[in-house]
């Protein structure tokens, strides 16, 4: 059993922390304050390549194996305080650009993958509508079969990157009212171009502000039968054999964040003096901290294990739900404890330490809720449900 990364894997991650610390940070506050993607931050990372880590070389993208992108991202997550920015690169990769990578026709890949893989083409995911989330299987989106197009009908909701996406990886009912559920939903890859695709209105979020949030509209939105992902009828078994990426990869970056807010932690407890003497020799003060050091070891290991899976090729829905669940509550845990040890400039934006607090508090609801991750844990540990 080896914990060690190759000297190439080191050597993204010095790049990447220097990278984001040098070229990502300035706008932080101003993106959060505006709740705007700052896009010229985007283009940089497109630059060294991020938006196409996933994407084979051969439509544009790194090709980088899922432990080497998780190395990265949790470098990008360390160097970069705009955790709206890496989370929007994130649902771009996991919650699109990978479900083109994994069940793309070759001609879909070679019309799409290019641009999503440089950065041009900004990716999204439209599943969630107003009357169900977890509930996957309760969408009411409608995608109708005329010739060689579907017409699709509904709303999509919550959906992040929609603001300034130019592609939609779309999921709508096309079975007939009697249908099985699990038979009935067909995933598209729908351009914002078409007719009768429109964002209807953005969100105003608590955290991850500079992740632009909105509505989408399919109203008669006629969609060619080319952009069928997949076979219809089996968007639920698509979207099931893909959302290990989402459980386990989009949350690397979160490990980053931990680690550096961890690191400032330290800082301040040895420089904050109170009393005479640094708050740091106060027991309650060096509990918190070790206890953030414990979750951040335990939350990385769930992490590589799963990233490890993915490499060798495995589902891994057991290894992503936990990962996710470990991650996203050990980042949360986290950042509460920070912003006590910081006392008032925990709690003032001045200091940017209640940000990222604001950041975490989303982890454990998108890409399936904490008390989800509970339950397909013990599902698939043979509790009957």
């Amino acid at each position: 059993m080896d914990f060690s990364i190759t000297a190439e894997q080191a050597a993204l991650r010095r790049s990447v922390i220097r990278f984001a610390r040098t070229e990502l940070n300035d706008a932080a506050a101003e993106s959060d304050r505006l709740a705007r993607l700052d896009r010229e931050s985007w283009k940089k990372c497109a630059g060294l390549g991020i938006t196409g880590w996933p994407v084979p070389t051969a439509y544009g993208g790194s090709g980088f194996d899922p432990v080497t992108i998780a190395v990265g991202l949790e470098a990008l997550g360390y160097g970069c305080r705009d955790n709206g920015l890496v989370f929007a690169l994130n649902n771009h990769l996991w919650a699109c650009a990978v479900y083109l990578v994994e069940h793309g026709t070759e001609d879909q890949k070679q019309r799409f993958l290019p641009g999503l893989a440089d950065g041009s083409l900004i990716g999204a995911h439209a599943l969630t509508e107003p009357g169900s989330g977890s509930d996957v299987l309760g969408m009411r989106t409608a995608a109708v079969r005329e010739g060689d197009e579907y017409v699709l009908h509904g709303t999509k909701t919550f959906i992040s990157n929609a603001p300034v996406a130019d592609v939609f990886l779309t999921f709508a009912r096309t079975g007939g009212p009697d249908a099985p559920a699990a038979a009935a939903l067909t995933a598209f890859v729908v351009s914002r171009d078409l007719p009768g695709v429109s964002v209807s209105r953005s969100w105003d979020k608590a955290g991850l502000r500079s992740t632009e949030m909105g509505q989408v509209e399919f109203e008669g939105c006629r969609v060619p039968a080319s952009c069928l992902l997949g076979a219809e009828g089996n968007g639920f078994n698509l979207f099931t054999s893909s959302i290990d990426w989402e459980r386990s990869l989009l949350f690397a970056s979160q490990i980053g964040v931990m680690d550096r807010v961890l690191d400032d932690c330290v800082a301040h407890a040895r420089d904050r003096v109170q009393f005479g003497r640094p708050i740091g020799v106060n027991q309650a003060v060096r509990h918190r901290i070790a206890d953030m050091k414990v979750r951040l070891e335990l939350a990385r290991l769930a992490l590589y294990k799963a990233a490890w899976r993915k490499r060798e090729g495995q589902l891994a829905p057991l290894d992503s739900a936990i990962a996710k669940l470990a991650i996203s509550e050990s980042h949360l845990s986290s950042m509460l404890d920070a912003v006590q040890l910081h006392g008032a400039r925990g709690y003032l934006a001045e200091f940017g330490v209640e940000r990222e607090l604001r950041d975490a508090l989303g982890g454990t609801i998108y890409g399936g809720t904490s008390e989800i991750q509970r339950d397909i844990v013990a599902s698939l540990l043979g509790v009957p449900s």
